[in-house]
């Protein structure tokens, strides 16, 4: 029996859609089922095939679960080694690389040091920086948020200097990033499951978080072939199976603004009924794919190009 797990924290819609998906099907020897775990030992399999994971980011019991049942052969989506390591930051260096374009952005280091540091942690590290190249670089207006996680939390909108070193203030010990606005004229926020199948969807980040899908740009079929070929390469580059990539349209040009989302907002009440129904139906049929390929005591994990050009020795 080739068993598919959902693993999630308070989110209904998705999880459950995707479980009675998959099992609808009737696809002898496939059964689907959210996630139960009763103890966790050292190298034991967790019988399942197949975990889609929705909360591990929040739970780092989950994680390191997640990681015990990867190498005992589960196809986890998504990767957690690569999650564990991933961060929006590295994901826009990484971009440079590949050619995609995006904000300008620089890295800040924490507000307030951290936990068990002292100044003479930071003896490598000019401060103050030199904040007046980088407002040169990157410019006003920006947006200021965290370098990794997710939900439009801690994220500014900063009009000049004064508003910067008013709202850095507040930050505490997170690590920030500064980035360039790139004032847009269409957005878009697109699916993909798989590394192959691609959604793309109007978005208006500025309205509401529920009204944020009610847009209705109208991309040229050159446009839609242009931003599916960008969240092609940007989820190959980076390995994710389940992601979602946000592309803000400037002069012609699609900036990838926001593409490290590898527990994408699936609900049903937020994304409407029309992409909630492809992305359960995608999800249930590329879940089922993979549980048919997996091969017991194997890895059958999804690594990106960058990792796997790296484990190679072969230099860009």
């Amino acid at each position: 029996m080739k068993k598919i797990g959902i693993l999630f924290g308070k989110e209904r819609s998705f999880p459950m859609a995707f479980v009675e998906r998959i099992n609808s099907k009737a696809i002898p020897d496939v059964m689907a089922e959210p996630v139960h775990i009763s103890k966790a030992v050292q190298g034991e399999p967790t019988g399942y095939s197949v975990i889609v994971d929705r909360i591990s980011q929040d739970v780092p019991f989950y994680r390191t679960w997640l990681k015990n049942a990867a190498l005992t052969g589960a196809v986890v989506i998504n990767n957690p080694f690569w999650w564990s390591a991933d961060d929006k930051y590295f994901n826009n260096c990484l971009m440079t690389q590949v050619g995609v374009p995006i904000p300008k952005t620089v890295i800040l280091p924490s507000r307030e040091l951290p936990t068990d540091t002292s100044d003479e942690s930071f003896s490598n590290l000019e401060y103050p920086l030199d904040w007046n190249s980088i407002f040169a670089y990157v410019g006003f207006p920006a947006y200021m948020k965290p370098f990794a996680g997710g939900g439009w939390k801690n994220v500014y909108k900063l009009r000049d200097p004064g508003e910067f070193y008013e709202k850095h203030n507040e930050t505490g010990q997170l690590v920030m990033l500064l980035q360039e606005e790139i004032v847009f004229e269409e957005y878009y926020r697109c699916y993909c499951v798989g590394r192959k199948y691609v959604r793309i969807m109007s978005y208006e980040p500025r309205n509401a978080h529920h009204l944020r899908y009610v847009a209705d740009f109208k991309p040229s079929q050159e446009r839609l072939a242009q931003m599916e070929e960008i969240v092609l390469k940007i989820n190959h580059s980076l390995g994710y199976d389940f992601n979602t990539v946000e592309l803000a349209i400037r002069d012609g040009i699609p900036y990838a603004i926001d593409f490290c989302n590898p527990a994408p907002d699936a609900e049903r009440a937020s994304v409407g009924e029309e992409n909630f129904e492809w992305v359960v139906e995608t999800m249930s049929n590329y879940a089922i794919e993979r549980a048919m390929q997996t091969e017991d005591g194997k890895d059958n994990l999804t690594w990106g190009q960058y990792v796997k050009r790296s484990a190679n020795g072969i230099q860009n």
